[in-house]
């Protein structure tokens, strides 16, 4: 399989004259899982929204193959963004769902997994934070998108929920680029093939858990 390209460079940003994001860059291509890491105000969520073009920013270039993606729409043709907050309405069922956002191609494999089987007929207010989660992220690797912003995908979740969702991404990241932000650094570490620090603006590639001592992300 071909792969895909995408490149995000020159990301600037500023709340109330404070410089958030400074000339960020970030390469990734099809295959790739990126982990994001960074403390509450480093800019994580505001640089995958910038990203996505629902924050604005004072500077952005997102490239997807050499080609940049100037409009909104085609960025959202090309990327997917998951929300800390759910994308989905709560009053539709999970198979209503899942035949508005997955074409009838794919729907059977979509929904040959035991864990979809068990809330299939249940409304989306009825599923807990971790059906929901699995849900929402399994609906974003299976679109045509060719990658996925993941906003902290863990939040909230129980360890065994955590490793059902990391275990989805892992095994279907062949497909896609996949950058996700998390708190859960630990669970970041096991599955990302490259891990970032967002610091004072900058991103730092990080190599070992030592680095993250360094920078005073961790004690």
């Amino acid at each position: 399989m071909e792969s895909n390209i995408l490149e995000i460079d020159s990301i600037i940003k500023r709340y109330d004259n404070k410089l958030i994001l400074s000339d960020i860059y970030l390469k990734l291509k099809t295959g790739d899982i990126i982990g994001l890491l960074g403390r509450n105000g480093s800019g994580k969520s505001t640089f995958l929204k910038i990203i996505f073009g629902i924050e604005p920013s004072e500077s952005k270039f997102v490239k997807v193959n050499d080609k940049v993606l100037l409009k909104n729409k085609d960025i959202i043709s090309q990327i997917s963004y998951l929300d800390q907050q759910s994308f989905l309405p709560k009053n539709l069922s999970v198979k209503k769902v899942i035949s508005l956002r997955i074409s009838k191609e794919k729907s059977e494999e979509f929904c040959n997994d035991n864990l979809l089987k068990q809330i299939y007929s249940s409304k989306i207010r009825q599923l807990s934070g971790g059906e929901l989660r699995y849900l929402e992220v399994k609906l974003l690797l299976y679109n045509e998108s060719k990658f996925i912003l993941l906003d902290e995908p863990f939040s909230g979740l129980s360890p065994l929920n955590i490793e059902i969702i990391s275990n989805l991404i892992i095994k279907n990241s062949f497909q896609k680029g996949v950058v996700l932000t998390d708190h859960n650094y630990r669970e970041i570490i096991k599955i990302c093939d490259e891990i970032y620090l967002l610091k004072n603006g900058k991103n730092y590639q990080i190599k070992s858990t030592n680095e993250l001592l360094e920078h005073g992300y961790i004690k």
